[in-house]
């Protein structure tokens, strides 16, 4: 919990690749995003908006009030987790295994 009790850190290997914030009544999610797909799901779903203190071309934040289907949360955290792996160098990358 790099950043306070308040903000679960998600990493693979050395880098983050998820931010569960629940500061509120309401969690947030934050995660990596190819920014193509970024903009479609900001488009998609108003719950989705701009990564929240993070670059916000490269991540999006999820505010989880229900309106994002959970397989729509699972696939953008397989994507999050996917470009996070893929920065890796080829042997940190070879010390994981998804799970």
């Amino acid at each position: 919990m790099p950043f306070g009790p308040e903000a679960l850190v998600y990493k693979a290997g050395t880098k983050m690749f998820a931010l569960l914030s629940e500061d509120g009544d309401i969690p947030r999610l934050s995660l990596k995003c190819d920014p193509y797909l970024a903009q479609d799901y900001r488009e998609r779903y108003p719950s989705v908006i701009p990564g929240y203190h993070f670059n916000k071309r490269h991540w999006n934040t999820v505010i989880c009030d229900g309106t994002v289907p959970d397989a729509e949360i699972l696939k953008m955290l397989d994507h999050s987790y996917d470009l996070v792996i893929q920065s890796l160098s080829k042997s940190e990358r070879d010390g994981l295994t998804k799970g």
